[in-house]
């Protein structure tokens, strides 16, 4: 393979190289690996060959390369075994995708829609078959993928989150086969192991790692890099995870289960998982010892000294958790207070780590008061290397209720009540674990206050009612038609996402910055050369239309020029990793990247909750806990804008967590849920980095289109969390419409009057609906002003010298 790069991309890869194995998770090891040395390997699965780096929608990127693991062995210098078994596969594979494809296209035509809409992230199920497994050599290694992307969502049937009975067999006869067998999951997202988790002595999570995925296993293989990453979403079998909420619902989504999710209901409902949240081995063993916890104010500070008490080197990562009171609240059983990861450390090699947290941070909504509360009683503190594995570290007391913030309602009410556990919790802790006791004068105690004062700027007061409107919405352009949805809709860069009227250019993400790989540069500008649409929508389209879009995309006369960029771990790779370092070092190559190729504002990155591990876009977003996501999306938002005219956009804001009837689905959550599991991870982001850029999210919150939402644009967003950026729609596009849906469409005038200063991408339609409102007194010039008035201080951040 030609491997031939530019010094940007081969110094970013040279960059992310030692990190990428710290996202992979280990879940079993039976002291057969890593091997000494290469030699003859039998690797069979659906991954090997056809590795998958990361999902499909927004998330891919357009690398010049990525590695295989077929090649990232080779390379290492394995002797592989099994070339036939991976071509029978690949035909296989190729029979199973020509029915898939027909499939689609049978239950468009039923539904009187395109297939290209039915097939957006639709994933094939993994075909069955019976191919021998006669690779030569005492080791094997079994790659099993999924992918997933927007525009679907996984099932829980086999070949997607089950595994197929052609794998079962295959697996479980490997691992009697073979003295060493290694069974790798190239995924973004829990598989059910069950069938095979308990007979299988090697497993690794290997993830979407991005370019180099292939030689990362190599590397972990031969024990030249030591896997290190932990789980930040729950892997249980099928049948155990919750059923309790709705998943997949046409129109409402009533999120029933609360605040209950992830661990939170498993270590409430005394479910056992297979693998526990922030689980994950290492080819060393640790130990950690003399855990010390110290109060200085409200901050709480603990310090452990962790020591690598095995024979390989390594990194551990620690996490402290918290139980709270319960008086008139209830709680889960535990939340995640802290975490931290140490340096790499030799066999014998020691380090004191020290893990912090705001006891504040604690406190819990109270809807019926309106306000954020801290209760009477004892917080009782957990140190660890998961939620099952912890040991008790102190009580904090809280001698009396404290109020930390007043705040007011932002959202309807729901029409159920939230579930609660019935599982009685007993706080078992040593007499001897010590006591501190927490001073309500410590804490905050502080009341919102949501008179926002909103400066107009001068500019944006001289300007007509016209140019306000044009202001308000991306920078489309008409005779593009649907390639302007797709990639193909900046007049500066080729393949940007869009652009604002201002010419401040965005890209999408999140797992790098997806541009055109190849473009013409005419006189008016790049120009994407051939069809921007990818194969994996092509094939949706009967072949009259393919052939007539082709046509309409020829290549124009010109220069070609091609622009490849950094395709880095998915969002939950990256969280595995438990090293916010590695995130802003992926932030600041996307900027570096970003000032190179011309786009101020990357459309990323993605930090919703892994609410149900059937969600299509998970793989983009890094956890079920808000804490994690809300700590990632800060590091990488400030790697990002670490570089003076870069921005971060976090997004999907929010309570977006399914992918079916995503422009038009009602997600129906409580206000206590929203708030401490669905928001919270976008305070700590805001608060933390600052992003400049923020996107709303596709679906409805109890009825109203979140970009339409005052109640989380101003109230909690600009007044609670302090934002001063630019709030963006997601790209709303009228031919994604669905008229079997109960509710409408987000409106480009609604927008506007709820905060929102970007409706994206834009169209005449939108700007007709802008100036509808505006007529009838639905929307202020004011409102305008002072929307455009954010996206000109924001522009001005963003200018480049």
């Amino acid at each position: 393979m030609d491997r031939s790069m530019e010094d940007y991309e081969r110094a970013h890869l040279e960059r992310l190289r030692p990190y990428l194995a710290e996202c992979t998770v280990l879940l079993k090891k039976d002291g057969s690996f890593p091997l000494a040395e290469p030699g003859e390997l039998a690797l069979y699965g659906s991954g090997a060959r056809r590795t998958i780096k990361g999902g499909t929608g927004s998330g891919e990127v357009n690398s010049r390369y990525f590695v295989t693991v077929e090649e990232g062995l080779k390379e290492a210098g394995f002797t592989l075994t099994t070339g036939p078994w991976l071509d029978a596969y690949d035909r296989e594979q190729e029979s199973a995708y020509e029915h898939f494809i027909r499939d689609i296209r049978t239950q468009a035509r039923k539904k009187h829609s395109l297939a290209i809409y039915e097939g957006m992230g639709a994933v094939m199920p993994e075909p069955e078959y019976d191919i021998p497994l006669e690779g030569a050599g005492d080791t094997a290694v079994y790659v099993l993928a999924r992918i997933s992307g927007e525009g679907n969502d996984r099932q829980h049937i086999r070949g997607d989150i089950l595994l197929t009975e052609t794998e079962t067999r295959d697996i479980l006869r490997l691992q009697e086969q073979y003295p060493r067998f290694m069974l790798v999951l190239n995924v973004g997202g829990p598989v059910d192991l069950s069938p095979v988790a308990d007979r299988v002595g090697n497993i690794l999570i290997l993830s979407q790692l991005g370019v180099e995925t292939g030689s990362v296993l190599a590397d972990i293989l031969l024990g030249k890099a030591s896997p290190s990453g932990k789980l930040t979403t729950t892997w249980a079998a099928s049948e155990d995870y919750p059923r309790i909420g709705d998943f997949g619902n046409f129109d409402d989504t009533r999120y029933r289960e609360g605040i209950y999710v992830g661990y939170r209901y498993f270590d409430s409902a005394g479910v056992t998982p297979m693998f526990p949240f922030g689980f994950g081995l290492s080819w060393t063993e640790f130990e950690h010892t003399d855990a010390k916890t110290e109060l200085e104010g409200e901050q709480v500070r603990v310090q452990v000294k962790l020591k690598n008490t095995g024979s390989f080197v390594g990194k551990e990562s620690l996490q402290v958790y918290v139980s709270k009171p319960e008086v008139t609240l209830d709680q889960p059983f535990q939340e995640l207070a802290a975490f931290t990861k140490s340096g790499l450390l030799a066999p014998g090699g020691e380090e004191e780590v020290e893990l912090r947290f705001a006891f504040s941070d604690l406190a819990s909504w109270d809807s019926r008061r309106t306000a954020w509360v801290l209760e009477k009683g004892d917080y009782f503190l957990r140190l660890g290397t998961s939620s099952r594995d912890t040991a008790p570290i102190a009580r904090l007391r809280l001698e009396s209720e404290v109020v930390t913030r007043k705040a007011r309602s932002a959202c309807n009410p729901t029409d159920f009540g939230d579930w609660k556990p019935t599982l009685e919790r007993i706080d078992m802790f040593p007499p001897e674990v010590p006591i501190l006791t927490v001073n309500p004068e410590d804490l905050p105690q502080t009341e919102t206050d949501y008179a926002l004062t909103e400066p107009i700027e001068a500019e944006a007061a001289g300007m007509s009612t016209e140019e306000l409107i044009a202001m308000n919405i991306g920078a489309f352009y008409p005779k593009k038609g649907l390639l302007s949805v797709i990639g193909d809709s900046s007049r500066s860069v080729a393949g940007a996402a869009g652009e604002t009227v201002s010419g401040l250019v965005m890209a999408d993400g999140p797992a790098g910055l997806r541009l055109s790989r190849d473009y013409i540069l005419t006189e008016e500008g790049p120009v994407t050369s051939g069809l921007t649409l990818p194969e994996t929508m092509l094939a949706f389209l009967p072949g009259p239309v393919t052939w007539g879009l082709r046509k309409l995309s020829k290549k124009p006369e010109g220069e070609l020029r091609h622009q490849y960029t950094t395709a880095i771990p998915i969002g939950t790779a990256l969280a595995q990793s438990w090293n916010t370092e590695l995130a802003g070092i992926c932030g600041d190559l996307v900027g570096e990247e970003m000032e190179r190729m011309h786009v101020h504002i990357w459309l990323a990155p993605a930090m919703n909750i892994h609410r149900d591990i059937r969600c299509g876009r998970n793989f983009e977003y890094f956890s079920e806990d808000p804490l994690v996501a809300g700590l990632f999306a800060a590091a990488i938002t400030e790697g990002v804008q670490s570089h003076p005219g870069c921005a971060a956009t976090v997004k999907h804001y929010a309570v977006n967590n399914q992918e079916y009837n995503r422009y038009y689905n009602n997600s129906m959550v409580s206000e206590r849920a929203l708030r401490e599991i669905y928001l919270r991870g976008f305070g700590i982001c805001v608060r933390k980095a600052k992003p400049l850029a923020l996107m709303t999210s596709y679906n409805l919150l109890n009825g109203t289109h979140t970009s339409e939402h005052a109640g989380l644009i101003h109230d909690i967003l600009r007044c609670e969390f302090g934002y001063e950026g630019i709030v963006m729609t997601d790209w709303v596009i009228a031919a994604m419409s669905n008229r079997r849906s109960l509710h409408p469409a987000a409106d480009a005038g609604r927008v506007a009057e709820a905060g929102g200063t970007l409706f994206m991408p834009g169209s005449t339609k939108d700007v007709n609906s802008m100036r509808q409102a505006v007529k009838s007194g639905h929307l202020s010039v004011t409102r305008l002003q002072k929307n455009v008035s954010v996206l000109l201080r924001v522009g001005r951040q963003l200018q480049r010298v």
